[in-house]
């Protein structure tokens, strides 16, 4: 699924200086869950998720890659801590 959500983005995501970093398909408590994680050379802020997913979600509606009923959770990847010492 991985290769196929990567390959369907593309470069699209390059404007926002983000790329694809983990997908994965799972089921949790009935629901199934398609979670993209993004990554990025800095710390990404809550707006450029949203403006990811805006971009991801029109292009995996089109494509229908899943059969069946899921949720998109699209998030940024923990750069760890970020406190100045």
């Amino acid at each position: 699924m991985e290769e196929k959500v990567k390959a369907l983005i593309g470069n699209k995501l390059e404007k926002l200086d983000l790329w694809i970093d983990s997908v994965t398909l799972e089921k949790e408590s009935g629901t199934t869950y398609l979670r993209i994680a993004l990554d990025a050379n800095y710390i990404i802020p809550l707006q450029k998720v949203v403006m990811a997913t805006r971009i991801i979600n029109p292009l995996l509606d089109k494509a229908d890659l899943i059969s069946e009923e899921y949720m998109l959770d699209v998030y940024a990847k923990e750069k760890g801590d970020v406190t100045n010492e």
